[in-house]
């Protein structure tokens, strides 16, 4: 079995949605139109193959210093809880994560957890801990890959712990991504950001997400099955799956304003068709780079401030879901299921004239 640490998009990867003129919304992104836009942000994934086997990996998302002594604002959402986010109990109740947060496999969420708390302990951020939240989601892979062999080992999540970086996120069937499928096509890792002015602070909000769901794709408003872009057609009864959204922000926000993101984030599936379906575990978790009480910090937004991170938020997680299914590459699995990307020229011959 091959791993590999990608820290950033390969040369000749699939392009993604904005770069084929699908555009969303009339928000500027940041630089890379990542998670890591937002300052302090690091990503890190670490890609598992061994065909038709093995296509799995994890993918950590490492905010700079965090740690029991220095928690992060945070709040969470569940959708539909049909699914494992490791530590969500903590998060609702005290508003802060103190660790990094990995995407997995949904039976592999349990190591990844125990390998992120012996990497929490060896740092400074962790020296003296004698308790820890280790936060962890999942989605399930099974339909692509051998999921009870639970491939993903400690060696494995410190790689991509310790291989995150500020740069280019590599998107699509990579990490935690590397096995998924959303919308009747091959899915995995998608991101996006958008730079926002909520009441004249200067404002980056960027979406991580692991779309793995059921439903009928929509782009622009355009319904587009696998028939629609001469892809082989899939059973529309299967309609489980997850996804998890990870929001990260470094607008001035409290635990509760967060826990509001997170929910926007959630809503943000419908807009490209997900069905949240019954074994569809859908999650947001939104986080905020100002730890509480920091001093000479900004004052924390008022509420009737939010609505341009809330829309940035819908408009980043739709474009993050469709560039998960354009830069993921066709993947077989143990059992013998294909699934295929959304191909880019039959879509933009679809969608015609809504293209910019």
């Amino acid at each position: 079995m091959s791993a590999h640490v990608p820290s950033a998009p390969p040369t000749g990867a699939p392009r993604r949605a904005r770069e084929l003129g699908i555009v969303v919304g009339d928000l500027p992104t940041g630089r890379y139109n990542a998670l890591t836009d937002v300052p302090g942000i690091r990503v890190g994934h670490t890609t598992l193959v061994d065909p038709p086997r093995v296509h799995s990996g994890v993918t950590a998302i490492v905010p700079d210093g965090v740690g029991p002594e220095r928690p992060l604002p945070a709040g969470v959402f569940a959708g539909n809880g049909y699914g494992k986010l490791l530590g969500t109990t903590q998060i609702a109740e005290l508003g802060a994560i103190e660790t990094p947060v990995l995407l997995t496999s949904t039976l592999s969420a349990f190591r990844a957890a125990d390998a992120l708390v012996g990497w929490m302990l060896e740092r400074p951020e962790g020296a003296g801990a004698r308790s820890l939240n280790p936060v962890v989601g999942e989605c399930n892979d099974g339909l692509l890959s051998d999921i009870r062999s639970r491939p993903v080992r400690e060696e494995h999540v410190r790689a991509a712990l310790d291989g995150a970086s500020d740069g280019p996120v590599a998107e699509g069937c990579v990490g935690a991504g590397t096995g998924l499928t959303a919308l009747g096509f091959k899915a995995g890792i998608g991101t996006s950001s958008r730079r926002v002015r909520p009441a004249g602070h200067e404002a980056v909000l960027g979406v991580l997400v692991q779309a793995n769901f059921g439903g009928t794709l929509r782009v622009l408003g355009r319904t587009v099955t696998p028939a629609d872009v001469g892809i082989p057609a899939v059973d529309p009864g299967a309609q489980d799956g997850s996804c998890m959204v990870v929001v990260a922000t470094d607008a001035p926000l409290d635990a509760r304003q967060l826990t509001r993101l997170a929910r926007r984030a959630v809503f943000g599936p419908a807009r490209v068709g997900a069905s949240y379906g019954h074994g569809s575990g859908d999650y947001g978790l939104a986080f905020g780079t100002h730890p509480p009480g920091a001093p000479a910090g900004p004052a924390v937004l008022s509420d009737r401030d939010l609505d341009p991170l809330f829309a940035a938020v819908l408009d980043a997680v739709e474009e993050a879901v469709l560039d998960s299914l354009l830069t993921a590459t066709t993947t077989t699995g143990p059992y013998g299921d294909t699934r295929h990307p959304v191909p880019a020229a039959p879509l933009l011959a679809l969608l015609g004239s809504a293209v910019v």
